[in-house]
C-alpha cells in the first residue's frame, strides 16, 4: 500500500515559534495552491485522513472540494506533538538548559510539560497500525512531527532513544512525500 503524507501550508506565526499543537490557520493563498498541486497527483478514491488542527483541516476542505471521491476523516491521532507550557513561545526563549533536559531523556521527557515522545509515538503508531491493517492506500494531511514518525514506523522502529535518532526530513510546507509501506 502507499501512504501519502501531506505537509499542511505554511502556518500564520511568526518564525521562531514552538506551535506544535497550537490551533493556528494556515496561510489561504498557499493552502489553495497546496490543494490544487495535490488534487492534481492523487489517484481515484484514496482513504483521507486529517489532523483535526485548523491549518490541516484548511488543506483538507480545499481538497476535498477539487477532488469530491476523497472520503474525509478527522484523526487526533494526527495532530502534531503536545508542547505544553512551551507553545506559543519561542524557541530561543525556552532556553538551552529545558531543552538539553529533553535531549538528555528525549524518550520520556515531556517538553514544556506536554506529550513525551513515547506518547506521541503511540498514537501515530496506533494511526499507522490502523492505516496499515486497513490495506488500501491514503492520504494523510498532517504535520512535519506525525510525518517524521512515520519515517520511522514505516522500517519497524518504534521507539527513538536519543534525540540523533529523531528523523530531520519532512518535507516542506504544502509539499507530500509517498511512502510504500511493506505488507
Amino acid at each position: 500500500m502507499k501512504l501519502w503524507l501531506v505537509r499542511h501550508a505554511a502556518p500564520c506565526v511568526e518564525a521562531g515559534i514552538c506551535y506544535g499543537s497550537t490551533d493556528l490557520p494556515s496561510d489561504a493563498a498557499a493552502t489553495a495552491q497546496a490543494a490544487f498541486q495535490l488534487a492534481a497527483v492523487l489517484p481515484q478514491g484514496l482513504a483521507l485522513a486529517t489532523s483535526p488542527l485548523q491549518r490541516c483541516e484548511q488543506l483538507a476542505q480545499c481538497l476535498r472540494e477539487l477532488r469530491a471521491d476523497l472520503p474525509l476523516k478527522s484523526d487526533a491521532r494526527l495532530a502534531e506533538m503536545d508542547f505544553g507550557a512551551w507553545e506559543g513561545r519561542r524557541w530561543d526563549a525556552i532556553g538551552e538548559a529545558a531543552l538539553a533536559q529533553w535531549t538528555a531523556d528525549f524518550w520520556q521527557h515531556h517538553p514544556g510539560g506536554g506529550e513525551s515522545l513515547a506518547q506521541f509515538m503511540a498514537r501515530v503508531g496506533a494511526a499507522f497500525d490502523d492505516s496499515v491493517r486497513a490495506g488500501r492506500d491514503a492520504v494523510w494531511i498532517t504535520h512535519a512531527g506525525v510525518i517524521r514518525a512515520v519515517q520511522l514506523l514505516i522500517t519497524g522502529q518504534r521507539s527513538v532513544q536519543h534525540a540523533h535518532q529523531w528523523p530531520v526530513q519532512a518535507p516542506a510546507f504544502g509539499a507530500w512525500q509517498v511512502l510504500e509501506v511493506p505488507a
